[in-house]
C-alpha cells in the first residue's frame, strides 16, 4: 500500500511558527498520534497510516525543525521538541490519543505519558531512544557507536552532519533491511538541503541518554519510564531482527516488565521497522486500537 490520495498536509500555526502535519481517517473516531525520530518526518508513517485509518483519525506531525514544519532559532534539544509538542496537540484541541512512535519519538511519546497519564488511551512503541548505562547498552554495532560519538564531539559532529549531511546519506539508508528509492530519498532529503538547515539532525543525537550525560535528559527519561512500567494504559510493543537500539532479547525482557503489553515479533528489521513493515504494523496497531476501544465500549454498557 501507498500513500493515499486522501492523506492531506496541513500547516498549523505553533509558538510563533507552523508545524506540519499528515492527516488521514475517521474525525469522529479517536485520535491517534504518529511520532517519528531523527531524521525523519511524518512521510515515514505514510504507509502505515492507511491501515490503521479505518479505526482512527490518524494525525502525524512533522517534529519542529524536519519535514515541513518550521526550522525556528532554537536549540532542538529534546526540551524544546517536547515543548513544541505540547503546543501542537494543545492547538489542535486534542485531549486524548492512542500514541504510535518510534525512535526520539517514542522518548516523546513516554515522556508524555508520564506527565499527562489521563491523555493517553494507550502506547505502541518501537526502537524506541532510552537512557543507556554505556555506549555498548545504546547501540549494537561498534561502528555506528563511534560515529555517534563523533557526533557528539564539538567540531567533528558539525563537520559530519552539518557539512557532510552523514544522518540522511549514511545513517538513514542503513536503518532500513531494504533500498530506498530515489523518489524517497529525494523525500527524505528535502528537508535538509543546506547546511544550516541540518541543526536538528546533530541536536538530537547529542542528547542521547547515554552513560548518565546528558544528565536533564537521562533524569527525565529514566522517571518517565519508570511512570511506563508502572502504568495500567495498553502498550504494543514491536521488535525486528536484529534490531538496532533495542534487541529481541531486550525487548522481551521489557515487555514482561509492562502492564497489559503484547508484543510483536517482526520478521526482520532494524532501526527504521516503519519502511520495512508497514502493513504488518499497520494491521497491528489497527487491530490493537478496535480491540481497546470494543472492550471500552462493553464496559461502559455493562456499568450502565
Amino acid at each position: 500500500m501507498t500513500e493515499t490520495d486522501n492523506m492531506t498536509i496541513r500547516h498549523q500555526n505553533v509558538l510563533g511558527t507552523t508545524m506540519a502535519f499528515r492527516g488521514t481517517g475517521k474525525v469522529d473516531a479517536p485520535v491517534t498520534l504518529f511520532l517519528h525520530g531523527n531524521p525523519a518526518s511524518s512521510y515515514i508513517w505514510r504507509n502505515i497510516m492507511p491501515h490503521v485509518a479505518p479505526v482512527a483519525h490518524c494525525i502525524a506531525p512533522d517534529l519542529i525543525g524536519f519535514g515541513s514544519s518550521g526550522k525556528p532559532d532554537i536549540a532542538y534539544r529534546f526540551f524544546d521538541q517536547v515543548r513544541y509538542l505540547d503546543a501542537f496537540i494543545d492547538s489542535l484541541g486534542i485531549s486524548s490519543a492512542y500514541l504510535v512512535a518510534q525512535d526520539w519519538g517514542a522518548a516523546l511519546a513516554y515522556h508524555l505519558a508520564a506527565r499527562r497519564p489521563d491523555f493517553v488511551r494507550g502506547l505502541a512503541f518501537m526502537e524506541f531512544v532510552r537512557p543507556a548505562s554505556s555506549w555498548e547498552d545504546f547501540h549494537q554495532n561498534p561502528a555506528t557507536r563511534e560515529a555517534f560519538r563523533k557526533f557528539r564531539t564539538p567540531g567533528e559532529g558539525e563537520a559530519m552532519v552539518l557539512q557532510g549531511n552523514v544522518f540522511i546519506e549514511r545513517v538513514l539508508p542503513s536503518s532500513v533491511a531494504r533500498q530506498f528509492s530515489d523518489e524517497e530519498m529525494a523525500v527524505y532529503r528535502a528537508p535538509f538541503l543546506e547546511p544550516e538547515s541540518r541543526l536538528p539532525m546533530l541536536a538530537l543525537p547529542r542528547d542521547l541518554p547515554i552513560e548518565g550525560e546528558p544528565a536533564d535528559v537521562d533524569a527525565a527519561l529514566k522517571s518517565s519510564l519508570a511512570a511506563l512500567v508502572a502504568s495500567t494504559y495498553p502498550k504494543l510493543l514491536f521488535v525486528g531482527d536484529p534490531g538496532v537500539l533495542v534487541s529481541p532479547a531486550y525487548a522481551a525482557d521489557f515487555a514482561a516488565r509492562l502492564r497489559h503489553a503484547a508484543m510483536v515479533q517482526l520478521p526482520s528489521g532494524r532501526h527504521n521497522l516503519q519502511e520495512d513493515h508497514p502493513e504488518a504494523i499497520g494491521r497491528s496497531v489497527a487491530g490493537w486500537i478496535a480491540g481497546i476501544e470494543a472492550a471500552t465500549s462493553h464496559h461502559r454498557q455493562r456499568a450502565a
